[in-house]
This record gives structure tokens, C-alpha cells and sequence, in this order.
């Protein structure tokens, strides 16, 4: 039986980039794919060029390619849902702007998961602002237990463990357990102190607290603001927004959530709908936290030590 993934915004750059670690075994191993791959109207004539390129490359896990700008087809008994199309914030758009924009859409994307996706639908949400989006799909699909909805902070997760790695001259993933809090926005707060560690040559590992107790004015300063604005900094960059890493962070943590879980002793940052308060913050929004994943289910750390 074939694993149903949908992806909306399949067309576009992130899409692009994630559809081929989709089918070709990266996340899911030698599990048969189906994608249903949504676009608004729009963009079908371009999803039907990425439809060809997908069977050119002749995967061998992927089984059949449905593209649709319904999402109740879409999402019929979808195992998977990717939520990659929203409206981009444009030049001049105030951030309520965007975010009303977004409810609209993601309204109708929840109403149309709560109405044909599997009982047992993991929902990942990329499209921006992507906590809030999260909130308002898991809203409308009541039938879908919200532990099964997720926005991404990977990205920013990734990022941190970038520039850490890049500032103590370490492999990246010798890096483990920076902690995204917040939003995945400028106003998240990356850290690395309160559980991060670094899993040295011998194996053992060294608190970063340790590792960077002479360069906290960096990790207080420059660092947090690196990781909070490198969005900005891509797009300054290369005239476009991320694209290439987006994918890869959202690969990453499909596969980490519903394949391999975490390590023993390992997390990695989620944004989760908050049913409990956790470590004071309101109940009732989506929230980056660190999770352990086990089984296909996510587990949000209840306190962290070094």
C-alpha cells in the first residue's frame, strides 16, 4: 500500500525542491509514494511540467503523480499533508495583511482535511506565518487530533546549528539540541545554552554552555540575530527566498517525526499546539518547543538539562 503524501503549493520553489526527497526514498525508504501535488489555477500548467520531470526521473518508490487544484481530491485519505502554498508577504503588506489573507486559506485547507484526510493524518505546515497558519488548519479539523498538526521551525533549528558549528569549527551534526522558541519569525528565540551539547571525537559530549562560555556576547548578540534574520539575509542574498534549505528542513524533520524518531537523549524543534502550558507558555497556540518523536508521535520535552 502506497504512503498518500499531498503538498500544496507544488509548483512553487520549495515544492520543487522537496517533490524529489519525497520520492526517492529519501524520507521514507523503499515505502511506495503516491503524491497529490495542489496548485491554485494559476500555476497547473506549470505543476504539469514538475509531473513530467517526476516520472522522467523514473523513482522507483513512486507509484503515481495526481495533480488537482482541489484539495478535497487532494487530500482524500491523504496519509500526509504538506502545506507549502499560502499568500507571500508582499512589498507594503503589513503582517495583519498577510495574516488575514492566510486564515482564508487555511481555513479552507483544514475544513477540507476535517472532511476526507485519513483519521490518522500527520499535517505539516511550512507556508508563512506558519504557527499561525498551523492554529487556524488544526482549527477547522477537529476530527484530527491536534498532536498530529506541525509547523516548521526545523529551518531555523538547522540554521542554529549551523552557525554554531561554523563558530566552534565542529561537523554540524555533531551539534545537538539547540532549542527553537517561539515562532517562526523574528521574534523566536534560538538557543543553544539550556540543552545543546557537542558530541565530540571520543564521543562524549560537552555542554555548549562549556564550549562557549568565552563567546557569550556572541551567542547573546550576533548569533541570535543571525538565526532570526537569515530569511532576510537569503533573499538579499539571491533575490529569491529559501528555498533549497526550507525543503531539506522539512524532509529532515518528516523523516525524524514519522521514520527514524529521535535519538535517545536527542530533540529537535516543533512547533506544536500548546494543550498543556508548557514551561509557562499560554495554552491554545502553536508554539516551538523541543520534542522527542517516537513511533510517529511527538513528545514535547518537559524540562531540559545540558
Amino acid at each position: 500500500m502506497a504512503i498518500k503524501i499531498a503538498l500544496s503549493g507544488a509548483a512553487g520553489n520549495i515544492g520543487y525542491a522537496l517533490l524529489p526527497l519525497l520520492a526517492s526514498g529519501y524520507i521514507f525508504g523503499e515505502n511506495n509514494i503516491e503524491l497529490r501535488l495542489l496548485e491554485i489555477p494559476q500555476a497547473i500548467q506549470s505543476l504539469s511540467g514538475t509531473k513530467m520531470e517526476l516520472m522522467d526521473c523514473a523513482f522507483p518508490c513512486l507509484t503515481d503523480v495526481i495533480t488537482t487544484t482541489d484539495p478535497l481530491v487532494a487530500f482524500h485519505n491523504a496519509d500526509i499533508i504538506i502545506l507549502v502554498g499560502g499568500m507571500p508577504r508582499r512589498k507594503g503588506m503589513a503582517r495583519k495583511d498577510l495574516i488575514q489573507a492566510n486564515t482564508k486559506i487555511f481555513s479552507s485547507m483544514g475544513r477540507a482535511i476535517e472532511e476526507v484526510a485519513s483519521s490518522n493524518v500527520k499535517v505539516m505546515v511550512v507556508a508563512n506565518p506558519a504557527n499561525t497558519n498551523c492554529l487556524v488548519a488544526l482549527t477547522e479539523a477537529s476530527r484530527i487530533p491536534t498532536k498530529n498538526f506541525a509547523a516548521l521551525t526545523m529551518l531555523d533549528h538547522q540554521r542554529a546549528k549551523g552557525q554554531i558549528a561554523s563558530r566552534l569549527g565542529v561537523s554540524t551534526n555533531s551539534i545537538k539540541n539547540v532549542t527553537i522558541w517561539g515562532n517562526h519569525s523574528e521574534t523566536q528565540y534560538p538557543d543553544p545554552l539550556s540543552a545543546g551539547y557537542c558530541v565530540q571525537k571520543d564521543g562524549s559530549k560537552v555542554p555548549l554552555s562549556e564550549l562557549l562560555v568565552n563567546d557569550i556576547d556572541w551567542v547573546t548578540t550576533d548569533f541570535i540575530s543571525d538565526v532570526q534574520n537569515r530569511g532576510k539575509a537569503v533573499i538579499e542574498a539571491r533575490g529569491l527566498s529559501s528555498a533549497l534549505s526550507a525543503a531539506q528542513a522539512t524532509a529532515d524533520c518528516l523523516k525524524t517525526w514519522l521514520v527514524t524518531g529521535t535519538k535517545v537523549g536527542e530533540t529537535i524543534s516543533m512547533a506544536i499546539y500548546n494543550d498543556q502550558g508548557y514551561y509557562g507558555v499560554k495554552e491554545g497556540i502553536v508554539y516551538s518547543f523541543p520534542c522527542e518523536c517516537r513511533n510517529g508521535k511527538l513528545y514535547t520535552i518537559p524540562s531540559l538539562t545540558p
